[in-house]
């Protein structure tokens, strides 16, 4: 087969598999497995596991180390030390010892497929550990966990984890070096290891600002891209040709680029390039499975999917609970991170390279490696129901947290339901307080909860994604949902609970831009208020200012664009302290309720004909509470609330004819 068409072949067997995993929501690195295995040499035999394809699955590992390196961050690892470098640091060292100690004496009492030396065991030691990034922190940022309790715990891990992975890379090819070598070898490895990194990492930093600044003031976004790759092509031969790994140079280069004001577009520039040759790197992983060692070795398959999440699930459900979490958690924590991870596979690949794993393992074990990520979309999914059934004091810590809940707001009724505490929701609370509106906030954040109910604020510790909170928290009694955060997926939550439940609330959502506007609305969403929007017409008004624009102009235009934009911010509800002379002939809003008996009900509202005398409905909210497009042929029925925008006389007149006809 040509080179070309078995490129053509990998990336069909790429998309077929990919589209088939986005269909049943499951992570696309799936996906790819399963390409791998179905044209690889044990299966349809489509395709031979090529060099040239290997090379292109090694320039995968290169952009991932490069990726991870660009997440690097001081500021992150100082605000999460205590999971990283506390429970990350100790599952990373506990689980390691206890795979080696249980692989030696595999070797010593068994012997046979199990006879390996201690640099085989201190290999597959370090693939055992690994979980998987990228499949655990989708499916957790899907379910809007990645703010919980068990989600700070799994994300603190997996970052020590990925740091681990740099000292691995520089001790395996030393391990695979003779014995009579073994410690000049790897005392040579860890010098240049230290003496390339302090070198790059101590002025490393000021070339690379420096070197970036010069070529993106060339504005040119091909030259950008072309001076990525090189740089992390090229750090990468570096450390090849100093005998170390190509993802160790690369790992380098990412830390490196983080430092500089350019990393997002770093970030967002290199990741196709990461995408797709990890993608083929995963299908070269695939290839390397020989599905008939399921069948005829199924017994040392299955002990090694099963010893190695038990393990890492018993070794994270100990360290989290005595790290203080509470047993519901700590399980959560160790069902999330029991599988093996993308570095796993790179570190397995790279010990078959130099030898270190006995060609008997090596397919039992990688088949248990995927057979792990395949399974581990569905331990998550049902991770709460697996807790609640091993874990009877969960359900009773929940319900206290929810009665805690339940407790704060009884006493509250027509309430603003707050979720998310940090600026955004304080800054709302506090504007309510004035106007003497009461508020309930439900916040994840156990430190902001504490200080904010010690200072007399009304905010308790509780999940708005999840129902039993919003009703604790009486979603039913409020007038008003405000979601704060910026978590799409979790917005859609809580969104699809009060649509369900208490479809006559409205919800003000909070977005960064307006790329989900239309998605948000159509969940539901009352007002999507985009910052970006925001931001762009505060620069506006304050530019316009500082060249001499009149500020009665400046607020008008800032207004236009309001009303443009907003449908509840055309003109203003009236109230007592509005009759100044100045403001009573100026446009306001009025909602009219429809009772029973109106002149409307059942007349589309275009032939009322209310822009005849001045008025215009601004909107129109169902009795279910559902928002409607204020459509000339919509039908109108009891209970729809119309929000009519005009003059007094007009508003009076307006309200006349739907009432009385």
């Amino acid at each position: 087969m040509s080179s070309l068409a078995l490129t053509l072949l990998y990336l069909l067997a790429a998309v077929l598999g990919v589209v088939v995993c986005r269909s049943l929501k499951l992570p696309p690195m799936l996906g790819y497995l399963a390409a791998g295995i179905l044209i690889g040499p044990h299966a349809l035999a489509l395709a031979q596991d090529s060099e040239g394809v290997r090379h292109l699955g090694e320039f995968g590992v290169v952009f991932l180390m490069f990726a991870i390196g660009l997440e690097f961050s001081l500021s992150k690892l100082r605000a999460m030390r205590r999971y990283v470098f506390g429970l990350g640091l100790m599952q990373v060292a506990l689980t390691m010892a206890l795979g080696m100690a249980g692989m030696l004496l595999l070797a010593r009492w068994v012997g046979g497929v199990w006879n390996i030396g201690w640099q085989t065991a201190l290999a597959l030691g370090g693939t055992l550990v690994m979980s998987s990034t990228a499949i655990v922190v989708k499916l957790m940022a899907e379910r809007a966990e990645l703010e919980s309790e068990h989600g700070r715990r799994v994300l603190g891990i997996l970052l020590f984890q990925d740091l681990a992975v740099v000292p691995l890379l520089v001790l395996i090819p030393a391990l695979g070096s003779s014995p009579e070598r073994l410690m000049v070898e790897m005392g040579l490895a860890l010098l240049k290891a230290t003496v390339l990194v302090g070198v790059l990492l101590a002025g490393g930093q000021h070339v690379m600002r420096w070197w970036l600044t010069l070529v993106a003031r060339r504005k040119s976004e091909e030259l950008f891209m072309l001076n990525l790759l090189l740089i992390t092509l090229g750090l990468a031969w570096l450390t090849e040709l100093a005998g170390l790994s190509l993802a160790l140079g690369a790992f380098i280069a990412g830390v490196l680029v983080s430092e500089t004001e350019y990393r997002h577009q770093v970030g967002t520039d290199i990741r196709p390039f990461h995408d797709v040759l990890l993608g083929l790197f995963f299908v070269t992983v695939g290839m390397m499975l020989d599905w008939h060692i399921l069948l005829e070795r199924w017994a040392l398959v299955l002990a090694l999917l099963a010893v190695p999440l038990l393990l890492k699930m018993g070794v994270i459900l100990v360290l989290a609970r005595g790290m203080g979490a509470t047993t519901g958690v700590s399980l959560r924590t160790g069902l999330y991170l029991a599988q093996a991870g993308e570095f796993g596979f790179v570190l397995l690949s790279l010990t078959q390279e130099h030898g270190l794993v006995p060609a008997a393992l090596m397919n039992p074990i990688l088949a248990a490696m995927v057979l792990s990520m395949l399974a581990t979309p569905f331990l998550i999914l049902h991770s709460n129901r697996i807790v609640m059934k091993l874990v009877a004091s969960d359900w009773l810590q929940q319900s206290l947290q929810m009665t805690t809940i339940a407790r704060t707001s009884i006493n509250t009724d027509r309430h603003v339901l707050i979720c998310g505490y940090g600026r955004c929701g304080q800054n709302l609370a506090r504007m309510l307080e004035r106007e003497n509106i009461p508020y309930l906030a439900l916040d994840l954040d156990p430190d902001r909860v504490r200080q904010a109910a010690a200072a007399g604020d009304s905010v308790v510790y509780g999940d708005a994604t999840r129902l039993q909170a919003l009703v604790a928290a009486g979603l039913a009694r409020a007038s008003a949902v405000a979601v704060t955060y910026l978590d799409i997926p979790a917005t859609l939550k809580v969104l699809a609970h009060t649509s369900s439940h208490a479809a006559h609330v409205p919800v003000v959502v909070r977005t960064q831009d307006d790329q989900y506007l239309d998605r948000l609305q159509a969940a539901g969403a009352t007002e999507v208020v985009p910052e970006a929007i925001e931001g762009s017409l505060m620069l506006a008004s304050h530019a316009m200012a500082l060249v001499g624009v009149p500020m009665r102009r400046v607020l008008r235009r800032v207004q236009e664009q309001r009303d443009a934009r907003y449908n509840l911010l055309r003109g203003y509800f009236h109230g007592a302290d509005d009759d100044t002379g100045s403001e009573r002939d100026q446009a306001r809003l009025a909602s009219i309720t429809l009772p029973p008996g109106s002149a409307a009900l059942g007349r589309p509202l275009g032939q009322l004909a209310l822009q005849e005398v001045g008025a215009q409905v601004v909107s129109l909210r169902r009795g279910s509470g559902r928002m409607s497009a204020a459509d000339p042929g919509t039908p109108l029925a009891e209970g729809d609330t119309l929000v009519v925008s005009g003059h007094p006389t007009a508003l009076a007149l307006a309200e006349d004819r739907l009432l009385r006809g």
